[in-house]
């Protein structure tokens, strides 16, 4: 039985290393058994299946070259359980195994392909209550008047170097932009009033009506 190797260093450089995932495939290949006839390195975001290395995989795949994947950890394949059940459909049509040596996964095994769709699942699930949890938290300190990353145009920071307070100055500059909104003036309008009453940015720059959109954007208040 022919396998084919596949190893992924994310863009941040985190994770397992090239040449262990490397070599974790190779020993895993003397297991099973198989004839490693080649090892595809990428270097994308697991995002998507947008890579080149995935790509190159699955033509081999579609072509019947091989009849096993082998990763170090399934995470290096993808990160989403949507663009996994894709790839496993795929792979079943054409009877390639997907091994996956941190897990001790099969899929050549209908035991496997249940075990490694639950445990994909669940990762998923794990993150997206970490996404919910960090939104709450920002929510909060928003609701509290607490500095969130950049601080919005017409506030400023507090003495105490944690909460916003309004800006007296840009208060008065978001009044103006309301004001001449609310009677019909398009953006680039609005950044001639604002240039023409000696009106700068935070920056102190001239308003542009890219300027304008943004804090229309983010909300006059």
């Amino acid at each position: 039985m022919k396998a084919l190797g596949y190893v992924r260093v994310s863009t941040d450089k985190q994770g397992i290393s090239l040449e262990a995932q490397a070599e974790k495939i190779k020993a895993m290949s003397l297991v099973q058994g198989t004839e490693l006839i080649d090892t595809i390195v990428d270097s994308e975001s697991a995002k998507s299946l947008n890579r080149p290395g995935m790509a190159k995989l699955l033509a081999m795949v579609d072509k019947g070259k091989v009849q096993a994947i082998i990763v170090a950890k399934l995470d290096r394949l993808t990160r989403s359980v949507k663009d996994l059940c894709e790839l496993l459909e795929r792979f079943e049509r054409r009877g390639v195994a997907l091994i996956s040596v941190a897990e001790s996964l099969d899929t050549g095994s209908a035991a496997g392909r249940l075990v490694l769709n639950i445990m994909a699942a669940v990762s998923q699930w794990e993150r997206e209550a970490i996404g919910e949890r960090t939104r709450d938290a920002l929510r909060h300190k928003r609701t509290n008047g607490e500095r969130v990353g950049n601080i919005q145009f017409g506030y400023r920071l507090c003495a105490d170097r944690r909460h916003v307070e309004p800006d007296p100055g840009e208060q008065a500059v978001l009044t103006e932009i309301q004001n001449l909104r609310q009677s019909g003036q398009t953006l680039r309008g609005i950044a001639a009033a604002l240039n023409h009453r000696a009106l700068r940015t935070r920056r102190g720059s001239a308003w542009r009506l890219e300027h304008v959109a943004r804090i229309l954007r983010q909300g006059c208040r």
